[in-house]
């Protein structure tokens, strides 16, 4: 039977690129929910297309251009926040893909878990702010949670048959962005521009900058803790440049497995949404000749101190790791805005960690409220930073 998906975020990086692996699997996969918040024009193109069910849009402001693009389709057209947490809950749906950008997956992800349904997790944002809630709630309600980001896929796979082996040590790869080897000179002159020229992925904007500053590196750091129940002493970081190699498993022997290939998102995007079954592929295959140096750094906490942040509120734990997430929400779209310099970022968020209430053992509630919190304090310091 064909499996049921609900892309949360269809319009992003993810989203059309799963869109693509379904295409190209048609006897496998179709497409049951299509959501996007703003992008009203790329998701009436791909209702139209692929014929789901229902599309939701989440700013209620854009239905009625929505209702009129689909006006001839069959296509059921809700809107809002409230609309986007029913979707997943329904019974048509076997599998939902996470694909929003940020903390806005949060609440979607929560009500798909307790719903039953399996999660191909693409939002990383979702265990960084609450991931004792959602790993809770998966085991209560016997729901896989498969990840999607290339590095924690290739630390999923290499775990695939060795659920009895003790794992000692897992090594996420970074590509080191586009300022990799920067000085601190350097990077005060660094622009918006230039940040958003990624070496190797094609991302959206705010995974992009994340990736510049390294902080889309510490919150993998963070959602490999609630994946694979590590604590932070497991997890390293090592720069791979070439972005060949994508992550790295130590065993309990001292023997290491390595996941390997071409940066495409569209191979973890179909091994998580057709686990365990590997489905054959016309991806670009790598050739070892093509790369005849991979080479390996340390990555530099000093220069890039959002990576160190990250590491800080893993080992704080309770709420700061909500903190750190929505400060650097606020921090990106600032410096997307060019109202503040690449430095600047890490400086407010470092001050809105030691600012915001610490919460030792929050609930769910305790996140909304830290994570609104922290969004007018971070704000706040960014005007007086402009």
């Amino acid at each position: 039977m064909k499996k049921r998906i609900a892309i949360l975020g269809s319009t992003g990086s993810i989203g059309t690129q799963a869109l693509d692996v379904i295409d190209q699997n048609p006897d496998h996969f179709e497409v049951e929910v299509l959501t996007a918040n703003n992008n009203i024009q790329l998701l009436a193109e791909q209702a139209i297309k692929h014929q789901p069910n229902m599309v939701v849009v989440a700013n209620e402001c854009r239905a009625k251009e929505l209702e009129e693009l689909l006006k001839n389709e069959p296509v059921k057209i809700f809107a809002g926040n409230d609309a986007l947490n029913q979707v997943v809950e329904l019974d048509s749906v076997d599998t939902v893909l996470t694909a929003m950008v940020g903390y806005s997956g949060l609440l979607p992800t929560i009500h798909a878990v307790k719903a039953g349904k399996n999660i191909a997790l693409a939002n990383k944002e979702t265990l960084v702010v609450a991931g004792e809630i959602i790993t809770r709630e998966a085991i209560k309600n016997n729901v896989n949670i498969f990840p999607v980001d290339s590095e924690h896929s290739a630390i999923f796979q290499c775990l695939a048959g060795e659920h009895m082996n003790e794992i000692e040590k897992i090594y996420l790869t970074a590509s080191g962005g586009p300022f990799r080897g920067f000085s601190e000179e350097q990077l005060k002159k660094v622009s918006k521009a230039d940040a958003l020229k990624h070496p190797n992925w094609d991302m959206g904007a705010k995974i992009t900058i994340d990736s510049a500053s390294m902080m889309n590196k510490g919150f993998e750091v963070i959602e490999a803790k609630w994946l694979f129940d590590l604590k932070a002493d497991q997890i390293d970081v090592i720069v791979h440049p070439q972005s060949i190699i994508h992550s790295i498993v130590q065993f309990g022997d001292g023997s290491m497995k390595a996941q390997m290939g071409l940066p495409d998102m569209k191979l973890p995007i179909q091994y998580a949404l057709n686990f365990p079954q590997r489905l054959p592929s016309d991806f670009e295959r790598f050739n070892f000749l093509d790369y005849p140096n991979l080479t390996f750094e340390q990555p530099n906490t000093k220069i890039f101190r959002n990576l160190a942040l990250a590491f800080d509120a893993l080992n704080q734990a309770g709420n700061m790791p909500c903190i750190l997430n929505a400060a650097n929400e606020v921090v990106v779209q600032a410096f997307l805005q060019e109202k503040i310099s690449f430095l600047k970022m890490p400086e407010i968020i470092e001050r809105s960690m030691q600012k915001v209430s610490f919460i030792k053992n929050p609930d769910l509630d305790d996140y909304i409220q830290t994570d609104k919190e922290t969004r007018l304090l971070t704000s706040s310091i960014v005007k007086q930073r402009m």
